[in-house]
């Protein structure tokens, strides 16, 4: 692969449930289809990028923060798991340069930001990226998600990051498709039909041009099967960014399965002809 002389796609994908790619799981091999799915990704998207930027569901803050460090920590924000892991690496480098950058877009857009240099990449961006990136040979950077959880706000910050995409940048979303952790079943069983009906519901949704794609997601909670899927919104917000940042060209489903009791996808944005195939 080489770098692409085209705008990049954006990506939302499922990072599964805490580091459960890196661990015994019973039924056994439930989630290989979505850890597969991962390990191919940049092949089927036919593109090398620069840096990654990541939005995960696992980090709230008052304002849009940067993670700037050169050499960011791994944050293991999962309890009750094997030891072994909680000692899992993933030694891949910051890129202060790209936070900055990240920032000036979001200032010239008239969102407020701010940076930290001490939090570690949480488990929503290392977990899925050890499978994407094995080689840890792509700077990333964290973007937190905006307390709040504003449907607006989210779009906006998508648009805002879109010219990143241009110069060579991954805009990953991290989160769930259906996260509602009481319903979850875990040695697996019959698919929620709320889980079934929202996933059908956004796979619609996604399918749509830019304005009309935005529109509707505006309005996710009063979709069939919307709150139920999702109780608390902060796993489907990442969606928002990476389908704010993929442009008017409609997005599409890249991978479905279903997963202890639920319905779970992936989906990819403002991808160009011969990307995601």
């Amino acid at each position: 692969m080489t770098p692409s002389s085209h705008p990049l796609p954006t990506v939302f994908l499922p990072h599964g449930a805490g580091p459960c790619f890196f661990m015994d799981w019973q039924p056994a091999g439930l989630w290989e289809p979505m850890a597969a799915w991962l390990g191919a990704l940049t092949e089927s998207l036919k593109v090398q990028p620069r840096a990654i930027l990541v939005i995960s569901a696992h980090w709230q803050a008052d304002t849009f923060t940067v993670n700037a460090q050169s050499a960011p920590s791994l944050y293991y924000d999962y309890y009750g798991f094997p030891d072994h892991t909680y000692r899992l690496s993933w030694p891949a480098q910051g890129d202060p340069a790209l936070a900055a950058e990240v920032r000036e877009h979001l200032a010239e857009a008239g969102i407020s930001s701010a940076e930290e240099h001490h939090r570690g990449l949480d488990h929503g961006v290392f977990i899925p990226l050890k499978l994407v990136f094995p080689k840890a040979d792509v700077p990333v950077v964290q973007l937190s998600l905006k307390k709040g959880l504003d449907p607006n706000e989210h779009l906006a910050l998508g648009r805002a990051l879109a010219p990143l995409r241009e110069q060579g940048v991954l805009i990953i979303g991290s989160g769930m498709s259906y996260h509602n952790m009481a319903r979850f079943k875990r040695g697996g069983g019959p698919v929620d039909p709320d889980s079934r009906a929202f996933d059908a519901w956004l796979s619609e949704t996604v399918a749509l041009p830019g304005e009309t794609r935005a529109s509707r997601l505006r309005d996710w909670a009063t979709a069939p099967g919307g709150r139920e899927s999702h109780p608390e919104e902060e796993h489907l917000l990442p969606l928002f960014v990476a389908a704010g940042a993929g442009g008017e060209v409609p997005g599409e489903k890249a991978f479905e399965d279903e997963v202890m009791g639920s319905v779970q996808s992936a989906f990819v944005f403002g991808a160009s002809s011969g990307q995601a195939s």
